[in-house]
């Protein structure tokens, strides 16, 4: 996997072994199957995480007593090359209701054979969350930040 945090944008490159349109649907509708169960904003237990496939749709996460959290919009939806969604969380993670503090993340699926596909994600404008902004790009940076392995191991197992 290849690392890269800029001043305002992090990006992560991943070959997964799957062909593109698994790998698009695998990190779109199948989010629920690689994202780490214990990264939602619910206040109690994750039940399962939706993402709406289409410009306008959302992600939610649904809590098993029936919560919801819509943590962010989609932007663009172009199966299977690229998606791009909102990051409409805060400083304080939590929903961000103001949505010119919002960042947006990109992911391009490039086909390298029948079989693989080059995955590149860039989590872009990050300086919209405001003062102190540093520290979201730094969070989504860490290893505990867009680390693509998982999502490589989802689609191994798909």
């Amino acid at each position: 996997m290849t690392m890269q945090a800029t001043d305002t944008a992090v990006r992560r490159s991943i070959t997964v072994e799957a062909p593109v349109e698994r790998a698009f649907w695998l990190f779109t509708e199948g989010i629920g199957t690689w994202w780490p169960p214990e990264h939602h904003l619910l206040q109690g237990e994750l039940a399962e995480m939706v993402f709406e496939p289409r410009v306008g749709g959302h992600i939610v996460d649904r809590g098993v007593d029936g919560s919801e959290c819509r943590w962010s919009r989609v932007l663009a939806y172009d199966p299977p090359t690229r998606v791009v969604f909102s990051w409409d969380i805060s400083l304080a993670w939590q929903v961000e209701t103001d949505l010119e503090k919002t960042s947006e993340v990109e992911v391009r699926f490039t086909a390298e054979d029948a079989a693989r596909t080059l995955v590149e994600l860039e989590h872009r404008n990050l300086e919209r969350h405001g003062e102190g902004w540093e520290k979201m790009r730094d969070a989504v940076a860490s290893p505990e930040g867009w680390d693509l392995r998982g999502f490589a191991e989802a689609a191994k197992r798909a």
